[in-house]
């Protein structure tokens, strides 16, 4: 006796195959739909913009990236909105990079999804003191505590956040890991272009100071031997010494440009740079458009230096 001597009137084994066949089907489904959204792309969120620009690179269409930190917010002081709440609990992967607010809310925003990954790109970056500028001819001297955040002003850090969110895209998605291999290489090719570009730009200008009222490009100056001096200190506005204190320095290196960044008030700058017959110019550290803007970024500083 076989075993399916027992099947009901009418029931073939034809029958029983096809719907298992079914089943298995609904099954697999149902864990494709579970394990990414609809539109099949990976959800990723960043904390900043330019890292968006990053992840991007990589990833090409695979993932919809979204930012935490809007355009003309803070990193300093943002609050996640609930809307960015609920679409964290569809996320896969969290790229943080060590800005201020990420303190107080990425355990916050961990817990709001605990199968998501939060990955540090800053991992494996040494990170500056921030630089303040100082009385009594001490200039630039380290802020006690504070690191700099801004590595992603520095094409040569860039290289290395790149490589994290490589690892990270692969172990979340493998299928598709020879494609973010082949759109990690021609992004560190571009990013080596870019580095290349700015130190040609910067070959004749090594030392040279530049004012800014928020430190925001420490690492960008330390790439291609530039100085900035902040007027913000210890992230608050100067005090009317530290004003007259700042406009000699600024007059006694021949400084004509005071550089700020939308973010920030510029009031202070557009003092110094009205008491030094300078310029008030802005440089926004927070664009999207990371390359491009970097390079128009560039282009103003190297003619403040000129």
């Amino acid at each position: 006796m076989d075993c399916f001597s027992g099947l009901p009137k009418g029931v073939t084994i034809s029958m029983i195959i096809q719907r298992v066949y079914s089943g298995l089907a609904a099954l697999v489904i149902g864990i494709l739909m579970f394990s990414t959204p609809v539109s099949g792309k990976i959800a990723v969120f960043v904390s900043v913009a330019p890292q968006k620009y990053f992840v991007q690179q990589i990833c090409k269409e695979l993932a919809d990236v979204q930012v935490m930190v809007p355009s003309g917010a803070s990193p300093a002081t943002y609050e996640p909105k609930p809307r960015q709440m609920a679409a964290i609990s569809k996320t896969r992967i969290y790229f943080s990079i060590g800005v201020p607010f990420e303190k107080t809310w990425l355990k916050k925003i961990a817990a709001a999804n605990p199968d998501m990954a939060v990955v540090p790109t800053d991992r494996g970056i040494k990170k500056l003191p921030i630089a303040v500028h100082t009385h009594h001819g001490d200039q630039n001297q380290p802020e006690h505590g504070a690191l700099d955040p801004h590595i992603w002003l520095s094409p040569p850090l860039v290289m290395i956040q790149a490589r994290t969110i490589l690892e990270a895209l692969q172990e979340t998605d493998p299928i598709q890991r020879s494609v973010y291999e082949n759109n990690f290489r021609a992004f560190m090719s571009q990013l080596s272009d870019l580095d290349a570009e700015l130190r040609t730009i910067f070959s004749g200008t090594s030392g040279q100071q530049f004012m800014v009222f928020h430190p925001s490009w420490g690492y960008f100056a330390q790439a291609y031997g530039l100085k900035q001096v902040s007027i913000e200190i210890e992230g608050k506005e100067p005090k009317p010494a530290d004003l007259r204190e700042l406009i000699e320095h600024a007059r006694a290196d021949g400084i004509k440009f005071v550089f700020v960044q939308p973010q920030f008030s510029a009031r202070s700058a557009k003092l110094i740079a009205r008491e030094i017959s300078g310029q008030v110019v802005f440089a926004d550290p927070l664009a999207e458009d990371w390359a491009g803007n970097l390079r128009a970024v560039a282009r103003k500083f190297e003619s403040a230096l000129r």
